[in-house]
């Protein structure tokens, strides 16, 4: 199979491409926890924001981070004016609600410096993927663990983060969240824009990551081209003791 080869935006393709994927869990979320009017909701690796205008819609009171530039600089274009979106965590947390949608396992020295300044009961929502042999998805992020040789492929531990924050574990759920494109070459251009594959490209060369993530996409390409690929993610709750 001839690689795709489409210029990648990373910022711009997670917004226009791949961050709809998550909306059933960000849905989820926001339900189980009654999130509206009298909500006030901080969201740690806002991306470009999507999550954040779900809640805002519901009447919450919204304020997000994110280490990614473009990504912030996105959200704020499309976040009504007067919500705040950082590159760095606020230190004042007047929330009631933290999410990190997207959390790794690299988050736990943040999530502990959450828990020392937060407000006692405030929930705190991480989501990962769900049980490898539930996601359509995870044959392609073993390619980015391959090439970039580090080991298992991407996935936290969001029981051990929860507990080693210092939160306590109030319970958890799994939502289907299917991954489709109108073709193959969004599909790779969404799966680049995760993040996921950084390492991997810097390892090797952007042509061969495109190559062997197009060669793992084969088995979801539906006869009219577009890719359907379905998932399950994970996501716990904790509150601030």
């Amino acid at each position: 199979m001839t690689p795709t080869l489409v210029p990648h935006h990373p910022a711009r393709d997670w917004a226009e491409i791949q961050e709809r994927m998550l909306v059933p869990l960000y849905e989820a979320v926001y339900d189980r926890l009654d999130v509206g009017a009298g909500s006030r909701l901080l969201g740690l690796g806002c991306g470009s924001g999507l999550a954040l205008l779900m809640a805002a819609a519901r009447g919450a009171r919204v304020a997000g981070a994110d280490r990614d530039h473009a990504r912030v600089e996105l959200a704020r274009e499309r976040l009504p004016e007067g919500v705040a979106v950082t590159e760095e965590p606020p230190e004042d947390l007047p929330y009631d609600v933290i999410t990190a949608f997207h959390a790794t396992d690299g988050i736990l020295p943040e999530l502990r410096a959450l828990t020392r300044t937060a407000q006692s009961g405030t929930a705190v929502v991480l989501a990962d993927w769900g049980p490898p042999e539930r996601c359509a998805t995870a044959p392609v992020l073993r390619i980015a663990a391959r090439l970039a040789d580090r080991g298992p492929a991407p996935g936290a531990d969001l029981d051990a983060l929860i507990t080693g924050a210092g939160l306590r574990p109030v319970g958890s759920g799994r939502v289907a969240c299917p991954f489709g494109y109108a073709d193959v070459a969004s599909a790779v251009r969404g799966l680049l824009s995760t993040g996921v594959f950084d390492e991997a490209i810097r390892a090797t060369e952007p042509s061969q990551v495109e190559k062997e993530i197009e060669e793992a996409l084969a088995p979801y390409v539906r006869p009219d081209g577009t890719v359907w690929m379905p998932n399950v993610f994970r996501y716990v709750v904790g509150r601030v003791p």
